[in-house]
């Protein structure tokens, strides 16, 4: 499985982005996908998720801001990312997500995110 996220960049606060992260040698439709981010020096940490029926969740820091979306048939999810703010700064990654065993796939490089004036 190879996971490539892309599209982040540097923004000011209160900017938006889109990030992109294309999956690979999965049967991606069935799978729930999550994003994840990673600031400097702290754990990294589940930011949205989207299972397979399209449901959605979103961590409490980013909700009403963040929007998790997908495309089966491209094999990409999405997050959009309005509101951006100081803290969201980190490298964003994908993956599957999963309640009880978390993450099964190897990290890609994942996506910088830098919200700065």
């Amino acid at each position: 499985v190879q996971l490539q996220a892309c599209g982040g960049g540097l923004v000011q606060p209160g900017g938006s982005l889109m990030l992109s992260c294309v999956a690979s040698g999965m049967l991606f439709s069935i799978v729930d996908m999550g994003w994840y981010r990673q600031a400097l020096g702290k754990q990294r940490e589940l930011v949205a998720y989207i299972t397979s029926g399209s449901s959605v969740h979103y961590a409490d820091s980013v909700k009403y801001r963040f929007t998790i979306s997908r495309d089966n048939a491209k094999n990409t999810v999405f997050l959009q990312m309005n509101s951006l703010q100081l803290e969201d700064t980190a490298v964003y990654y994908c993956n599957n997500y999963h309640n009880y065993y978390g993450p099964s796939f190897s990290w890609g490089k994942g996506t910088l995110v830098t919200v700065s004036s």
